[in-house]
């Protein structure tokens, strides 16, 4: 192992996952607030700072390699997995720019029919994009379509989800 490379281990391992975490959470709070008062312009920087920062690439490219069930998934340039040197320079080469590469096509099996259908698998460094874009368009969105929404909450779960929309239905169950 190089020196370079050692070096690289230790600083993936050493970086503050809470600490980042927080800092892209403060960022789409703002991005919340900004969509809510209708402030474009504000919305439109504070979403370039965060696909820009290097903790919402670093948690893309986190979330994309260890974090995803489909992460040992192979694209179309075949690679399945990456050491922390090599994530650690997909974070820190990470930019949103021009074309999208090409996805390796795979057809799997309709549940319960005969026929197949086409599933295609972009390449790590194309989901880590998809990400990082995901960070910040999220919190605008939720705030534009979630009427029942107290602030920008990421992963609320299914079964609040399901109680919100009864509730807002007309049914013979009590919300109360």
């Amino acid at each position: 192992m190089s020196k370079t490379e050692i070096t690289s281990q230790v600083e993936w391992k050493n970086v503050n996952w809470p600490k980042a975490e927080f800092a892209v959470f403060k960022l789409q709070k703002r991005i919340y607030r900004a969509s809510q008062r209708g402030d474009v312009q504000t919305l439109r920087r504070l979403q370039k700072s965060l696909a820009q920062s290097r903790s919402a690439k670093l948690i893309a490219v986190r979330r994309v390699t260890q974090d995803n069930k489909g992460r040992v998934t192979a694209g179309v340039d075949r690679i399945k997995s990456l050491k922390p040197p090599a994530r650690l320079e997909l974070a820190k080469n990470l930019k949103v720019n021009g074309k999208s590469a090409p996805t390796r096509r795979v057809w799997i099996p309709k549940p319960g029919k005969p026929e197949k259908r086409g599933l295609g698998i972009p390449t790590i460094e194309e989901r880590a994009k998809q990400t990082l874009i995901k960070l910040a368009l999220e919190p605008e969105w939720e705030a534009r379509f979630e009427s029942e929404s107290y602030g920008f909450v990421r992963l609320v779960g299914a079964a609040e989800r399901v109680l919100t929309l009864e509730c807002a239905t007309p049914r013979r169950r009590s919300c109360a």
